[in-house]
């Protein structure tokens, strides 16, 4: 088992060759990549790996160097977002038949059902949006559509889990976790890795999604929750609480003392010395984090083009845009500001586990009056994250990646819902060495499955493109568990070629 402590083993597991050489590089040098990497794939050395392996690493020049990942719990519908279909239309409310026999989550299927937004063209390169994705319309010239995901389960939580981790089951990191551990940190007072998540509650399987599971503990994403009182839980003491400023100052010396101690004893233990760099670093961010977090100090045309100069100061009970856009707007503008503070990896979820009414995108019921919303605040948000990264000059090496579950079928349920469609969706990507302005991947006339059967894109295929922009070779960032050299695209994917620019 790999030792963590703080002694001559981790000093050369983080600053010896490999991934560890280019975190160090990043220690030196925050915008510069290691100068050995000045071919396509060029081998920078080595590491010793857990249980004291050696670990070779091909490292590539990177594009990007960090991420924000958008992740639509419930299951955003691509045939009422981003994929358009005249067939639904051409056929609405007629029975539908695909010619096979259909694969329901929940029961059998009604008619043939168009989706009920108009659709239009946007930028040079034409892309087909609905009404409610319209102000993406504004930055599609940046994005990267992907029409023919395919996923392998129709349930929300193993489905959730294959998009944020790489596989069906609990037990595995997230790929902000295997971005952290490959890249390591490009600051000293914030989380490398940071989750955002929707203010209703967590997404199916919570925290497993952003878990570091067996990876070292300090991988894990760190919880933000824009707009809170408490933002980040546990950092100050409670204002009612007995604990003082200095009190609390005396409390952490000596656990710190008593914990090194102990993490002497036990040098296989990654747990403990993740405790004790979270400490650290709280200590830290306790005057980073309320900066970074408080968006009163920007203009007034940066809070409009976020959609934050509503005014309002409550909100209806009923899902409404205002809210939406307001909740999703603010969560892209912190991430703004945490990129520009040295955060690699920001995922911003949208929409909680299923509760009613529905605040998330699992639309079994409705389509219009749960997907407007929501879509028209992400959108919003979204875009302005693009415009803002980009008028800023931080577009180039920022990877934007959307993503949900599954997509939701061409048919309708109960009139005006859809059910659950593993078997075809769409991703999209943007910045970071993305080719903008490109389609990839069309799905079927329905947008039931791929149009091309034999070759459709899984998440490895996502996840290996991303890693290779950031320099990685998705194939070599890899950790032994359990005699398994354990990676994010598992044993599967390949690097998309046609999305990089």
């Amino acid at each position: 088992m790999e030792s963590l402590s703080v002694s001559r083993r981790d000093l050369l597991w983080q600053y010896g060759g490999g991934l560890g050489g280019i975190a160090l590089a990043s220690l030196f040098g925050r915008e510069q990549t290691l100068p050995a990497a000045e071919s396509a794939s060029t081998t920078i050395g080595q590491r010793t790996g857990p249980g004291g392996g050696v670990v070779e690493v091909l490292h590539i020049p990177p594009k990007a160097t960090r991420v924000v990942q958008f992740f639509m719990a419930g299951a955003a519908s691509h045939v009422d977002l981003y994929d358009e279909k005249p067939e639904l239309v051409k056929r609405d409310g007629q029975p539908w038949d695909p010619g096979e026999t259909v694969e329901l989550f929940q029961n059998g299927h009604g008619a043939t059902f168009a989706s009920p937004w108009k659709w239009q063209s946007y930028g040079q390169c034409g892309k087909r949006l609905s009404e409610v994705s319209a102000p993406l319309g504004a930055v599609v010239d940046e994005m990267a559509f992907v029409h023919n995901l395919v996923g392998k389960s129709g349930v929300h939580s193993s489905a959730t889990l294959l998009q944020a981790t790489g596989f069906q089951s609990p037990g595995f990191p997230g790929m902000g976790a295997w971005v952290s551990y490959g890249l390591g940190s490009m600051n000293d007072n914030l989380p490398t890795f940071v989750v955002m998540p929707d203010h209703r509650g967590f997404p199916s399987n919570g925290q497993k999604n952003w878990d570091s599971a067996f990876l070292p503990a300090r991988h894990q994403g760190t919880l933000i929750r824009p707009g809170a009182l408490n933002p980040i839980e546990d950092l100050f003491p409670a204002l009612e609480g007995i604990v003082t400023k200095g009190s609390d100052a005396a409390g952490l010396e000596v656990m710190s003392r008593l914990n090194r101690r102990h993490a002497e004893t036990r040098p296989g233990d990654s747990r403990l010395e993740a405790r004790i760099k979270s400490y650290e670093l709280a200590a830290r961010m306790q005057l980073a984090a309320p900066e970074a977090l408080n968006i009163t100090g920007e203009p007034r045309h940066i809070l409009k083009l976020y959609g934050l100069d509503h005014g309002l100061g409550e909100f209806p009970k009923e899902i409404n845009v205002p809210e939406e856009t307001d909740i999703f707007g603010r969560k892209c503008l912190i991430a703004r500001r945490l990129l520009e503070r040295g955060v690699r990896f920001v995922q911003i979820w949208s929409g909680c586990d299923n509760g009613f009414p529905r605040r998330n995108w699992d639309s079994h019921e409705d389509v219009f009056r749960d997907h407007g919303p929501l879509a028209t605040g992400m959108s919003h948000g979204a875009a302005a994250l693009i415009a803002d990264l980009k008028q800023r000059g931080m577009l180039d090496d920022t990877i934007i990646h959307w993503t949900t579950e599954f997509g939701r079928m061409p048919c309708a349920q109960g009139g005006k819902g859809r059910d659950h469609n593993p078997f075809v969706f769409t991703n999209w990507l943007a910045g970071g060495g993305i080719r903008g302005g490109t389609t990839y991947g069309p799905s079927d006339e329905w947008g039931y499955k791929p149009l091309d059967r034999a070759n459709p894109t899984q998440v490895y295929d996502i996840h290996a493109t991303m890693l290779r922009l950031l320099g990685i070779d998705h194939t070599k960032l890899t950790f032994r568990n359990n005699g398994i050299d354990r990676r994010l695209t598992d044993v599967h994917g390949h690097v998309i070629q046609e999305l990089i620019a």
